[in-house]
């Protein structure tokens, strides 16, 4: 039987392809086209056998591979080990398989446009989080508010360097903002004035625990179309361990009932209610089922980012107990589905084909380039999460920015100057990871996190399981399809 190969030559087996089991679907992800396969168990047999050779063929000859399967055609037949082979060389011509990264060899990055700020209006806040990693919400230094004119020298300063740039984005943060919420309002007309002079967009976010959120403020977010997050972490038990009061005591009780009063005068649009997990509720699908139990709809649950020492960080030895979890909160959507209690996950949105652009990809949020966040008294950060830290501090919003070369040390931090990146199959949708959660953990803007990436993987397996689940119906009989 003369078998038609599809063409292996320069195929990196770690790097571009990515061939995974989930819930008994087999799935493979061609990297670098975006092109996501759903396989029956001949096409998953095969295409692990040839990986199989091809790497025995390249330890022993250099450069080529046997065509012969042995298991596959012993367990399936050549007829039907051959079908499966015209099918993964056809889908190889048409560019959904088997395909190259051809921007690693000239992809440099471009000169930086700002695009968005985070605006640190209030260095305080009405709560103790234990787990927070802006001490108490004035980031190791002295309680304090934005003035409205740091503020409104910010937003110049953003759409001065936001070049041609149509749309920008500002996120009010803390802290807790709310504490701040006069310069909140008169910042927001002040945005949306400017815009219009400009022939620009501005888009307003705004962060908050939910304790000072009252009839007044919520109606002027509601009415002024603010998109808002909501901070809660689940379950009753989970939300009081960290999120506490000054005094100490839960806040669960006392910010619900403002949450969900807040939300329904809005319709329930425009929202995320965000958590945060730790090493002691990794158990939690359970806070998502909470979440949606109370009518929640838009939930994003994320992994905590702290030093290694902290004993609720997340460690490797936790992975494991991770992947299940995102395993079973997998299971728990299409569950929800099917019960009439649709949501959507943050971290399970993922689009493979129009998503994100090149430099977004490799680039991530931007920290340092395209976003930058602002204390209150004006200093520029490269993130919302090294506010505070003098040896982040890249200049001032009346001044610029004074400090090119830190700026050009993150503009440079993208995934093909990463070495652990380079041959990650997560690395066009992880985008290299967080920066501030490298520099926890590695101390360096160009060694990633191992944990966070070990938790990305975990959760772009599920997100690409329930990308393919949701646009099929059935599985093919044999060969693969792709999506």
């Amino acid at each position: 039987m003369v078998y038609r190969l599809p063409r292996l030559r320069g195929i990196d087996w770690q790097a571009d392809i990515h061939l995974f089991t989930y819930h008994g679907l087999h799935l493979l992800l061609d990297v670098n086209s975006g092109a996501l396969h759903i396989l029956d168990d001949v096409a998953a047999e095969v295409l692990r056998e040839l990986r199989e050779v091809r790497e025995l063929a390249e330890g022993v000859q250099g450069s080529g591979y046997s065509p012969e399967l042995p298991q596959a055609t012993g367990r399936w037949g050549k007829a039907l080990v051959a079908e499966v082979l015209e099918e993964l060389a056809r889908c190889q011509e048409e560019g959904s398989l088997f395909t190259q990264d051809v921007a690693a060899g000239w992809y440099r990055p471009p000169e930086p446009l700002l695009q968005g700020l985070c605006l640190h209006v209030s260095h305080d806040c009405n709560m103790r989080c234990r787990y927070c990693f802006a001490g108490g919400g004035s980031f190791g230094g002295k309680k304090s508010l934005m003035p409205l004119s740091i503020g409104k020298a910010a937003i110049d300063f953003l759409f001065a360097a936001s070049g041609p740039r149509k749309r920008v984005e500002v996120d009010f943060f803390g802290g807790e903002p709310l504490l701040n919420f006069p310069v909140v309002r008169e910042l927001i007309f002040y945005g949306r004035s400017k815009a219009k002079d400009l022939g620009k967009e501005i888009r307003f976010t705004l962060t908050t625990n939910g304790l000072s959120l009252d009839k007044e403020i919520g109606d002027f977010l509601n009415r002024e179309g603010i998109s808002v997050i909501l901070s809660l972490d689940g379950r009753p038990e989970t939300n009081d361990r960290y999120r506490r009061t000054h005094q100490g005591g839960g806040t669960y009780y006392r910010v619900l009932p403002r949450i969900k009063d807040f939300l329904e005068r809005r319709g329930y649009r425009d929202y995320w209610v965000r958590g945060t997990y730790t090493r002691d509720n990794l158990d939690f699908t359970n806070d998502v089922i909470h979440l949606v139990d109370l009518g929640f709809r838009y939930i994003s649950l994320e992994p905590v980012v702290a030093s290694p020492n902290y004993p609720y960080s997340l460690r490797l030895e936790d992975i494991s107990v991770i992947r299940e979890e995102y395993s079973r909160l997998a299971s728990f959507y299409f569950e929800a589905r099917s019960r009439g209690q649709p949501f959507e996950f943050f971290h399970f949105n993922l689009e493979l084909n129009g998503g994100p652009c090149l430099t977004k990809r490799l680039h991530g949020c931007g920290a340092g380039v395209s976003y930058l966040a602002v204390s209150p008294e004006g200093e520029l950060y490269p993130c919302h999460q090294l506010v505070g830290q003098e040896h982040f501090r890249l200049g001032h919003v009346e001044t610029g920015i004074t400090r090119e070369e830190l700026r050009e040390e993150f503009r440079q931090a993208y995934v093909y100057n990463k070495p652990r990146c380079l041959r990650c199959w997560a690395r066009f949708y992880c985008s290299g990871g967080c920066h501030a959660a490298a520099l926890a953990s590695t101390g360096s803007l160009t060694e990633p996190d191992p944990v966070a990436c070990a938790i990305q993987k975990a959760r772009l397996e599920a997100a690409l399981y329930i990308l393919a689940r949701s646009r099929i119906n059935f599985l093919p009989q044999a060969g693969s399809k792709a999506y």
